[in-house]
Order: structure tokens, then sequence, then C-alpha cells
């Protein structure tokens, strides 16, 4: 189904507190929750729709990103970030806000606490900038970025263990978390932790890897290839997904988050999808009209200046901007090259010059009447 304003889905203004926020998001998991709606695919999409608004909602960063470029800087096609959560993220996600609260999901869903497993643990994102030229944005481009970031320990293949073994931790006996009684708001109640034992991993090394200390990673540089799709803009963000932090011990590595940021060109000046360039004609140009070359993304043209080109007119090429994405990241149609017109009055002249200027200053058709002088402000300036 399309995706929905994320505000839409947990039902709060764009105004809203992080609590506000919190708060929503709790009443949405709770009514469309599997364990109360067994069987309703539409009810497990509603879960997934809520969880992914919260996860963006909930980050400052990553709201304001929402807030100012909306799916576009968030996920879809094209490499960008954004939903995708899985089921047992969700859970993993969810679990947390309530236990934070003092009760277990399990006896308040009313059938038993769902067990999650032991921890897997995902390595750090990364994030870097990538600067790009305005050319660059027009086609979309290959880069390679060199980055130090953690990664496979080689010696034991990730596992951290210098035999290759490892043993179940004896506190949580390989779940990864213990159970602990507490008082909440509805009595007591089963409170499920992580294991202090193994940091909820289920098992414990007793002879460690000697380069990595039992990690499983270690800091290595890496030259990481990256797609720019076409049209991109300053300030949005492309996920790598997986080409992060190495995580301890056989994890998920996190992600690479790619920050776009624009180069100033020396001749055009960005307007979303169009691209402005500012035309300075010479007076004899835009009186008597001529050819003048102008440069584009692609390569210079000539245009065609008709006679008595007023200075503020605003020449169209169309379908010489840049790719138009939309919310979703995916391309579609150009914008255009605007040509702001103006004409150079020359400041200093010498004495055959200043001459033949002034043979014209009487002329009739030199000196403009009251309805020129209304049509040029009107069109210079709207007034």
């Amino acid at each position: 189904m399309d995706k929905r304003d994320y505000y839409e889905v947990l039902e709060v203004p764009k105004t809203a507190t992080a609590e506000e926020i919190k708060k929503a998001y709790r009443k949405k998991a709770i009514q469309y929750h599997p364990d109360k709606n067994p069987g309703d695919k539409e009810a497990e999409e509603k879960f997934k729709e809520a969880a992914e608004a919260y996860e963006v909602l909930s980050d400052p960063q990553k709201r304001a990103r929402y807030d100012q470029y909306g799916f576009a800087g968030m996920g879809g096609a094209g490499g960008f970030s954004g939903g995708g959560m899985s089921m047992e993220d969700i859970f993993s996600h969810f679990g947390d806000i309530f236990e934070g609260a003092g009760f277990d999901l399990g006896d308040f869903f009313g059938g038993g606490s769902r067990s999650r497993g032991p921890r897997v643990r995902r390595g750090s994102d990364m994030r870097v900038k990538v600067h790009l030229t305005l050319e660059e944005i027009a086609t979309g481009c290959e880069k390679k970025i060199k980055v130090r970031k953690l990664v496979q320990c080689k010696d034991c293949n990730g596992s951290g263990s210098a035999d290759g073994r490892t043993e179940t931790c004896p506190t949580c006996k390989g779940s990864g978390r213990v159970v602990r009684q507490q008082r909440g708001i509805f009595g007591m109640m089963q409170v499920q932790s992580e294991c202090d034992t193994c940091g909820g991993e289920g098992t414990i090394i007793k002879n460690k890897c000697p380069k990595c200390g039992g990690q499983g990673v270690i800091r290595d540089e890496e030259i990481i290839p990256i797609t720019i799709p076409a049209g991109v803009a300053g300030g949005m963000q492309l996920t790598i997904p997986g080409k992060g932090n190495a995580a301890p011990r056989g994890g998920v590595p996190g992600d690479l988050l790619v920050l776009i940021e624009e180069e100033e060109h020396k001749d055009f000046v960005r307007q979303e999808s169009d691209l402005i360039y500012n035309l300075l004609l010479d007076m004899p140009t835009a009186v008597l009209g001529g050819q003048v070359q102008i440069p584009t993304l692609t390569g210079d043209v000539k245009i065609t200046i008709t006679p008595g080109t007023q200075p503020g007119k605003v020449l169209r090429m169309r379908g010489k901007g840049l790719p138009r994405i939309d919310q979703y990241g995916r391309n579609y149609g150009v914008g255009d090259l605007l040509i702001n017109v103006g004409v150079y009055i020359p400041e200093k002249l010498n004495k055959d010059e200043r001459k033949l200027i002034e043979q014209l200053q009487n002329s009739p058709n030199i000196v403009p009447g009251a309805a020129d002088k209304k049509n040029f402000f009107r069109n210079l300036f709207g007034i």
C-alpha cells in the first residue's frame, strides 16, 4: 500500500512533543499488536507502519530530515534510508518501551512473554559526506570512498574465539535474558532483562582471540563504492545497508549513511530542479537582437535574443535543468534552465562613444514614454 504521512499514521500534529509521539505509538502498537489480532494481515501491516513512523519521528535528526524532505530524505528507491523494519526489530523496540514503564509485554497481552532469544548485536552506523557537482547530480554517478571502520577479524572469522568454540552462559542458560519479579502498575509483573554475564548473547568465550581481544572485530580501512542517483540535493542522506561498522562476534553490521553536499557552481544557481543563469547583455545586442552563447550542464548552446529585449526578462530553456525526484526517491521529469536577462550600462566612455550616445539622446525611439515606463517596471518588479 502507499506510504502515509508518519504524523497521520500516529495521529499526532507536526508540533507533537517526543512524549506525545511515544504515547501515540504505544496506543497504536497495543491496538494492532499481532497477539491481539491473530491472523489479521491488515493489523500486522498497521503495526509495522506505526513502528516505522515511530522509528523516524522519535529520532530528532531523522524527524528533521523527514520534515524537510519527506520520504525522499528517509527511504525508498535509489538507496534511501527508511522503512523495512523486521518484526523482530519491532518487537524488540516495542518491548523496550513498555518494559521501561515497568511491566512485561507477555503479561500485558495475556499469553506469556514473547521469547526474543539471545541478543544479536548490531554494528553502529557511520556517516560520511560526499561532495557533488551539479553535473554529477544531473546524471547520477559512482563514487568510491575510503573509510576507516570496524571490520570482521579474519583470524577468528568474527567469532572472537581463538579456537572457534563458545560455551553456553551459565546464568541465562543460553537465552540471553533473565526474568525477575517486579511490582508494576498492574501488580506483580515478570520483567525480562538482558543477562549481565553474557551481555544478552547467550554464550561466553573462554579462549579469546589475541588479535581482536574476543570482540570479533578490528579497525581497518575499506574502499566502498557508492551509487548516487540523479537528482539528489544537498542535505539528503543515502543509506548503504551493511557497510557501517561490523558488529562484535558475528552480529549484524551497521549502515553507511551518506550525506549529500552540493558544490557551488560557477555559472548556475539551483532552485529545486531548475537552474538559474544570469545573462548580462551589451546594449547593442539588447537593442538590435542577435545570438549569444550560454552554458548548460551538457555544453554551451546559442540562443537568439530578440530586438528590444528588456532587462529583467526571463528566458526559459525546457529540460535543461536537473532531474526531479519524488518523495520515494524516484526520478520523474527534468527541470528547466531559467535565464535572467540583464543589460550592461557602461560607466566609462571615450570621446567618440559619448558623442554617439549624445546623438541618440533626443531620438523619439530612444527616450521612454509614459507607457514604456509603466510596462518596464510592471515587468521587472511586478508593480
